[in-house]
């Protein structure tokens, strides 16, 4: 079942929420809209790892354990390369200097209180 226009304004924003409290945790949760993949990192990266092996062959081939090993290096950075995400723009602070940020559970609480407010 889809979410509602609402449900999915209210979920972009706690995911926005939770990018500007703990962006540790956010970039570990896999779902940072900062970040993307790149097509020419991964590209470069497959062909870096495609000559590193290459490379290996060859050095196992001839028994020459400076390419070896020189190849092993150079498929490991290709590999590493091919993973690397790229920001798609600047940080932006939100925050203005002199003004405290609150945080997601402060923003929670005060929705909190004024619901309970306006029970009464």
């Amino acid at each position: 079942m889809p979410l509602s226009e609402h449900e999915q304004k209210l979920l972009e924003q706690l995911e926005k929420q939770l990018h500007e409290d703990d962006p540790k945790f956010a970039n570990s949760m896999g779902s940072d809209p900062i970040r993307s993949w790149s097509t020419r990192h991964i590209v470069i990266g497959v062909l870096g790892t495609i000559a590193g092996i290459l490379l290996l062959l060859v050095g196992v081939s001839l028994q020459n354990i400076f390419l070896g090993v020189l190849g092993f290096i150079v498929m490991g950075a290709g590999v590493y390369f091919a993973t690397l995400r790229r920001a798609i723009g600047g940080k932006s602070k939100n925050t203005k200097p002199g003004k405290a940020r609150n945080s997601f559970m402060s923003n929670l609480e005060e929705r909190w209180d004024e619901r309970r407010r306006g029970e009464e």
